[in-house]
């Protein structure tokens, strides 16, 4: 019989740290999800088989790194049909119950495209997951000022979950750390863009289905603990050149006319010579 829904998972040297995850799954729904792990061109991937083959979940070994959205895409690509499909990093662990309370808020309304938990960090606080779509004059704002200023207007418009994490509400998009996905809204605008390697595929992915008339649903009755960036963390220099390609590519595409080339430029300059600054420090 073919599960409503269908988890899937993206690992990249990611080891013992896949355990809590596959278990937790185990809880988080009263119905058994299907599960994928997809991995990333690891290389070395006999625990990531062997956790997966213990806890009932396909292991899809890929050649290469192509990127978490294409990664995503491949276990989608390779599975039965389902209903949802529930992206999360191999780092989050479920709360019980967690995927029944985003399955139920998709279900009372057919135009919810995609669901979002509540993303708790390990000290407990609330994770920004359900944000605003980065207009161009808040996301230079956010850049420029994020770091040396966290409490300015551009950032905290940028990150209004702060203010809201406690109230189901629409949201521009949703964190890919963690979300349910309708498989006909998925289907309809093709997943992810494969252009996007890391960082802003999500973004992109909710710009993509609120053009296409779904709505983005943040539920915080539902929770899940992401416990880090396992995968990134591996080369920070390296993700932060790739966060800023991938900001540039996504602010690009929102500016597209031709009357915008004035604007892409500035973009490519700004973005390009803060990439530099940042991959130093």
């Amino acid at each position: 019989m073919t599960s409503r829904v269908l988890v899937v998972t993206v690992t990249y040297h990611t080891g013992e740290t896949l355990r809590p995850f596959l278990a937790s799954l185990r809880s988080a729904s009263v119905d058994s999800p299907g599960i994928v792990v997809v991995d990333n061109g690891s290389g070395s991937v006999d625990r990531e088989r062997e956790l997966a083959a213990e806890y009932d979940a396909r292991f899809i070994p890929l050649r290469e790194n192509r990127g978490y959205g294409s990664g995503i895409a491949a276990g989608v690509e390779a599975s039965e049909p389902s209903e949802y499909v529930l992206i999360a990093n191999p780092d989050v662990v479920f709360e019980p119950g967690s995927i029944d309370e985003l399955v139920a808020a998709a279900d009372a309304d057919p135009a919810v495209g995609a669901v979002g938990p509540r993303i708790l960090d390990p000290d407990g606080s609330v994770y920004p997951s359900a944000r605003n779509l980065p207009s161009l004059g808040a996301g230079v704002g956010h850049a420029v000022f994020g770091r040396i200023w966290p409490s300015n207007p551009w950032s905290r418009s940028y990150r209004v979950e702060y203010d809201n994490a406690t109230r189901a509400r629409d949201a521009g998009w949703l964190s890919g750390a963690c979300l349910l996905v309708r498989r006909a809204a998925y289907d309809q605008i093709g997943g992810f863009d494969p252009r996007f390697f890391m960082y802003f595929e999500d973004v992109d992915l909710g710009a993509r289905l609120g053009e296409a008339g779904w709505r983005n649903r943040y539920q915080p009755s539902s929770t899940v603990m992401h416990t880090g960036a396992h995968s990134t963390s591996r080369d920070g220099s390296r993700m932060a050149a790739v966060h800023h390609d991938s900001a540039y590519l996504y602010l690009s595409r929102r500016y597209a006319s031709w009357y915008h080339a004035p604007v892409r430029l500035l973009l490519r300059m700004g973005l390009g010579a803060r990439k530099r600054w940042v991959s130093r420090s």
